[in-house]
């Protein structure tokens, strides 16, 4: 259970106690130093460490860190707004203890998500991961709480230098390529099981060397957790058998890229809100509302789905990434794909997925920027659209108009303009972070526009 409360210099009631007793238990296995990891704005996941002794002073005072991160590209460079990316001003990381575990593919590390605060005392307007508990909060106190997964897609590589080298050869989702990598397989499966991770499903995908690990739901900032938890573990136990991993949306120019779609259901008062109502395939009228408010606001989101240049060589028409802003029944070539399930179980298995994101995403952002777009649509009573059937790429630009099916920016630069005029965006997010998506997004945009397509991949392949 993620810890609710925002951090406090000195700690709140029992988190001394608290990390005392875990500092024990995590040296009685074997454990001496804890990541106290948080994900940037272009989806960098960065990490302080510290011993195991020193886990009650990082959860009573924190550890130090500079907000400039919140600048930082993918490639390390800087850039600024006219508060964050300058030598001023210090942070203080605290880690969610709740959320604290040991690693199965790290032997002697344990891991935290953190959350961070001022050195006076409130909390960062950058920290992606307190605004998104704060929007789940929020949403709780009005009756409506979610369930939430990120489906991780990765390609396994062959060791080497900046090419890849698929380490399998076998077709997709085909049992050769499992066998190919049994051991690698059935030691993730391990580890994640040793974390506390539920794994739904584990696969060979489509593209060259490519697997799915996807895992069971939870509330959205635990997914967030989760999805940064599963990542750090497949790297880690791909290195354990002498390969390497990329998440990058495009490992190669031309193919088939990794995503990292979201799922997502309101609940509320125990009912899955997604089932059992009276509008279109058993939605209630509050999920009809959620739904159309994301669909409405999927091209805004994109600067926070699909933040990389990298992205938009995975966002190709008939790729089943979900390039158009619409939805549909069991439709992967929507950006909004309406999940029933199964007939027995869709009072607890209908969710949304938004097929439109990647795993250069900040899974924090991502989160915040589709709750808070499916809460407005919920609040003003939306109704989506007609649903659509079958790939929109073969519809007529026209056609395409006059139902209101719109292809979702198709660069970083275009997707800079929706999302600066979106009102509800920079409300949910905040100046401050707002203006650091897009100096970031700015900063990425600029670093590729003399690239080739080959080489935005070969820049990003290894970084997510």
């Amino acid at each position: 259970m993620t810890t609710t409360a925002d951090p406090v210099p000195g700690g709140r009631p029992g988190d001394a106690e608290h990390a005392i007793e875990q500092a024990a238990e995590l040296a009685a296995a074997g454990v001496t130093g804890v990541a106290l990891s948080w994900v940037d704005t272009a989806g960098i996941n960065r990490v302080k460490a510290v011993p195991v002794t020193a886990l009650e002073r990082a959860a009573t005072w924190g550890v130090g860190m500079s907000p400039v991160f919140d600048t930082f590209l993918a490639d390390d460079s800087i850039v600024a707004t006219d508060v964050l990316g300058g030598p001023d001003g210090d942070l203080r990381l605290y880690p969610d203890l709740d959320e604290l575990v040991p690693l199965a593919g790290q032997p002697g590390w344990a891991w935290a998500p953190v959350d961070r605060i001022t050195q006076d005392g409130p909390v960062h307007p950058a920290c992606t991961r307190t605004l998104l508990r704060h929007l789940v909060s929020a949403a709780a106190a009005d009756g409506v709480t979610f369930q939430a997964s990120i489906e991780i897609e990765f390609a396994l590589a062959l060791p080497g230098g900046v090419a890849f080298e698929p380490a399998c050869r076998g077709p997709a989702y085909g049992m050769t390529r499992l066998v190919e990598q049994s051991e690698f397989s059935a030691e993730l499966l391990r580890a994640l099981t040793a974390e506390g991770i539920e794994v739904d499903q584990f696969h060979p995908e489509y593209a060259a060397g490519q697997y799915e690990v996807s895992v069971g739901a939870v509330n959205p900032v635990s997914a967030a957790d989760h999805s940064v938890l599963v990542r750090q573990t497949i790297r880690a136990v791909a290195q354990r058998h002498g390969l390497r991993v990329s998440f990058a949306p495009a490992v190669l120019a031309g193919g088939v890229g990794n995503g990292g779609h979201l799922h997502l259901s309101a609940w509320r008062d125990g009912r899955d809100l997604h089932a059992g109502g009276d509008g279109r395939l058993g939605m209630t009228a509050d999920a009809e509302g959620f739904l159309a408010g994301i669909v409405e606001q999927l091209p805004a989101l994109a600067a926070l789905l699909t933040p990389s240049p990298s992205s938009y060589l995975r966002m190709q028409p008939s790729h089943w990434a979900g390039v158009f802003a619409a939805w549909g029944h069991e439709n992967r070539e929507a950006g909004v794909r309406v999940v029933t399930g199964s007939v027995g179980q869709r009072d607890r298995t209908a969710n949304l997925e938004v097929k439109c994101v990647d795993l250069a995403a900040n899974p924090y952002l991502a989160f915040t920027g589709v709750l808070a777009a499916g809460l407005d649509g919920m609040r003003r009573g939306l109704r989506p659209g007609p649903p659509v059937v079958g790939d929109p790429a073969g519809l007529d630009p026209a056609e395409l108009a006059e139902r209101g099916i719109r292809r979702l920016p198709g660069s970083l630069a275009d997707a800079l303009v929706p999302f600066e005029k979106s009102g509800l965006l920079r409300e949910a997010l905040g100046d401050v972070l707002a203006d650091a998506v897009l100096a970031v997004r700015r900063g990425e945009q600029a670093r590729a526009e003399q690239l080739t397509p080959e080489g935005i991949a070969e820049a990003y392949r290894w970084v997510y």
